[in-house]
C-alpha cells in the first residue's frame, strides 16, 4: 500500500488544511515548549525538528499513515534479509555488515555474518601490514599513498569519510580518489606520486565497470613504466571485487581481492570492502568503530516507536513537504569542513534510492518521489545560495549539520561557525516583516522615501522549515550514526513512496548508448543512425579533433 491509499490519509489531508497558513514564528510564541517536545537525541546526536511547519498533531498523523503503509514490515523484512529488493530479486543487507551482535541474517537459507567477519578481519591484517610499513613495494620501500580507483558508491562514500576523519588518518599515509573518466583527474593524482611507494585499490565487483578499468588499466601502465617486472603489479595493486578471473589476469593476486556480495548495493557498500580504502586511512580500529555507529543508529530505528524514532521522524517530515506542501528540493547545509563531501555523498544516496516514477508494480505514480538534494558547507553557503532560501520563490526544507565540539579549536572560529548555524536556522523560520524592516530603516534615520522603497526588499518571509543536527564531535562513531541515520530516512520515504529505493535502472541507458558511440568516436566505425542533434555533435567533435591534430 502506498501513502496516497492509506486510511489514514483523510485525517492527515484535513489536518493540513488547517496548517497550510500558520507560520512557526506564531507556533513558537504559542508553544514554548516546543524544543524540549520537538527534539531527540540518539547517541553522540541531537536532532532538534521544532522549527518545522508542525503542531503536536502532526507527527501522530504521520506516524499512522506510516503504520498503515507497512513500514515496521517492511523495515523488519529488510532487516530480516528477505528479498526486497523487488526488481534484482536481492535482500538488501548493508545493515549486515556492521552488526554487532549474533543474531543471524540468512540469505537463502545461509546466516552471511560469519562471511562478512572473515572479510572484515582480512581487511584489518592487510590495512595493518600496510599502515606498519610491514607492506612493501617493489624497491622494498614502504607505502606512503593509496590511490582509490571506483565511482559511484566506489568512490563517493570512502572519499565522503577519509575526508571527514580525517582527524584521525595517519600522518604517514596519503589516500587519494580517482573516478572521473577524464584522464585530467588521474593525471592531477598521479603527477606528484611515486610509482615505488604507490599503492591502487581498484573497487568493482564485476571488474569490468568503464571508467574504473579505463582509470586502473592507465595507472597499471602509468606504474609499469618504473618498475621491473609484471609481476610488481602484485605488490601495488588490490582489487574490492567478485571476479577473480578478471582480476588475475589484470595481475593482481586473488589472495588481495576482498570481496563483497550482491545484496549490498553500491551507494551503500561503504560498510564492506569498498570501505578499505577508509580502514587504510584511520586504521581498522576507528573502522569498527564508525560500524559500531551505524549499528547504534540501525538498532534505535529498529527498536523506537515512530513517534520517537530519528529515521522515521526525518523521513515522515521530508514526506509532508514534498507530497503536502509541494517543496521539491532537500538542502543539506553541514557547519563543519571535514563534512565538506557529505552533500555530494547524499546525492547518489538519496536521488539515486528515490529518483523513481513508477512502483514498485511498474506503475507510473501519479504524486512527486523523491526531492533534488543538493547543498555546500556553512558558511560558505551563506554567500551562495542562501539568498534564494530566504526570499526565493519556492521554499527548501533544509539539514543544518554541526558539532558542538571542533576538532581544530583555532581561536574564537568554532564560536562563529556555531553563531551562523543557530541564526540561519532561526533566520528561515522567524522572518523579518516588511513593518519591521521599515522600522529597522527608520532607526537608522532614513527618509521616508528610502523606507517605502528599501523595506520590501528587506523583508524575509520566514515560516521556512529546517532540521538541526548537532553532533557532538565528528567521531568515527558519530559519523556511522548520521550516515545510518540518513540511509533509514531515504528507506522510509521510499516505502511511503511505494518504490523500489534499492534498484538505479535509470543509470543504464546513459551507459548503453556511450557503448555505442565510443567506436564512432575513436573513428572505429562510422556514423550511427543518431538524432540530428548528436549527429551534429560528433560530426563537429571530429572536426575540432582534427584541427588540433594538424596544428
Amino acid at each position: 500500500m502506498r501513502w496516497i491509499e492509506s486510511p489514514a490519509l483523510p485525517a492527515l489531508e484535513e489536518h493540513f488544511e488547517d496548517m497550510a497558513d500558520l507560520h512557526m514564528r506564531a507556533l513558537f510564541e504559542k508553544e514554548p515548549d516546543r524544543f524540549q517536545r520537538f527534539s531527540l537525541r540518539v547517541g553522540g546526536i541531537l536532532l532538534d525538528y521544532s522549527k518545522n511547519r508542525i503542531t503536536r498533531e502532526t507527527l501522530p498523523l504521520l506516524c499512522e499513515v506510516a503504520r498503515t503503509v507497512g513500514l515496521e514490515r517492511r523495515r523488519d523484512a529488510m532487516f530480516s534479509g528477505e528479498k526486497i529488493n523487488k526488481t534484482e530479486g536481492r535482500s538488501v543487507l548493508h545493515v549486515a555488515l556492521r552488526r554487532r551482535c549474533d543474531e543471524p541474517i540468512l540469505v537463502d537459507g545461509k546466516n552471511v555474518l560469519p562471511g562478512i567477519r572473515r572479510v572484515l578481519e582480512r581487511m584489518g591484517e592487510f590495512a595493518s601490514k600496510v599502515r606498519s610499513g610491514a607492506w612493501k613495494g617493489f624497491t622494498g620501500s614502504p607505502i606512503t599513498d593509496v590511490v582509490n580507483i571506483g565511482i559511484g558508491g566506489s568512490d563517493l562514500g570512502p572519499q565522503m569519510v577519509v575526508e571527514a576523519l580525517k582527524a584521525y588518518s595517519s600522518p604517514d599515509i596519503r589516500v587519494h580518489f580517482v573516478s572521473n573518466v577524464d584522464g585530467t583527474h588521474l593525471a592531477e593524482t598521479l603527477r606528484n606520486l611515486e610509482p615505488s611507494t604507490t599503492l591502487f585499490v581498484v573497487t568493482s565487483k564485476s571488474f569490468t565497470t568503464l571508467e574504473t578499468m579505463t582509470n586502473a588499466r592507465t595507472a597499471r601502465e602509468w606504474f609499469l613504466e618504473a618498475s621491473t617486472s609484471a609481476s610488481d603489479v602484485a605488490r601495488h595493486f588490490v582489487a574490492v571485487s567478485t571476479n577473480g578471473p578478471a582480476v588475475a589476469e589484470f595481475g593482481i593476486d586473488t589472495a588481495n581481492m576482498f570481496e563483497f556480495w550482491d545484496w549490498v548495493g553500491g551507494r551503500f557498500s561503504l560498510w564492506s570492502a569498498v570501505g578499505l580504502s577508509i580502514a587504510l586511512a584511520i586504521g581498522m580500529e576507528r573502522f569498527e568503530e564508525f560500524l559500531e555507529g551505524a549499528y547504534l543508529m540501525d538498532e534505535h530505528f529498529r527498536q523506537a516507536p515512530f513517534e520517537a524514532n530519528m529515521p522515521v521522524i526525518l523521513g515522515l517530515l521530508g514526506f509532508w513537504y514534498v507530497n503536502f506542501f509541494g517543496a521539491t528540493d532537500h538542502v543539506v547545509v553541514p557547519y563543519d569542513q571535514y563534512l565538506h563531501r557529505f552533500p555530494a555523498y547524499l546525492q547518489q544516496l538519496d536521488m539515486e534510492s528515490n529518483g523513481k516514477r513508477v512502483d514498485e508494480a511498474g506503475q507510473p505514480v501519479s504524486y512527486h518521489t523523491g526531492p533534488m538534494v543538493w547543498g555546500e558547507p556553512g558558511t560558505n553557503g551563506q554567500h551562495a545560495f542562501f539568498q534564494l532560501l530566504h526570499q526565493g520563490t519556492e521554499f527548501a526544507p533544509v539539514d543544518f549539520i554541526i558539532p558542538a565540539n571542533s576538532l581544530n579549536p583555532l581561536r574564537n572560529h568554532h564560536h562563529i561557525l556555531l553563531a551562523n548555524c543557530f541564526a540561519q536556522s532561526e533566520a528561515l523560520m522567524r522572518g523579518k516583516t516588511v513593518d519591521e524592516a521599515a522600522h529597522e530603516l527608520e532607526s537608522s534615520g532614513a527618509p521616508p522615501a528610502v523606507v517605502a522603497a528599501l523595506a520590501p526588499h528587506k523583508e524575509f518571509p520566514g515560516n521556512r522549515p529546517s532540521n538541526t543536527l548537532l553532533l557532538e564531535k565528528v567521531t568515527p562513531k558519530t559519523l556511522g550514526s548520521l550516515l545510518a541515520l540518513y540511509e533509514h530516512k531515504i528507506f522510509v520515504q521510499g516505502v511511503l513512496w511505494g518504490i523500489d529505493s534499492f534498484d538505479q535502472w535509470g543509470v543504464q541507458l546513459g551507459k548503453e548508448l556511450a557503448q555505442l558511440l565510443l567506436p564512432e568516436i575513436e573513428g572505429r566505425s562510422r556514423g550511427g543512425p543518431h538524432d540530428a542533434s548528436t549527429a551534429g555533435l560528433l560530426a563537429a567533435c571530429q572536426e575540432m579533433r582534427k584541427r588540433e591534430r594538424q596544428r
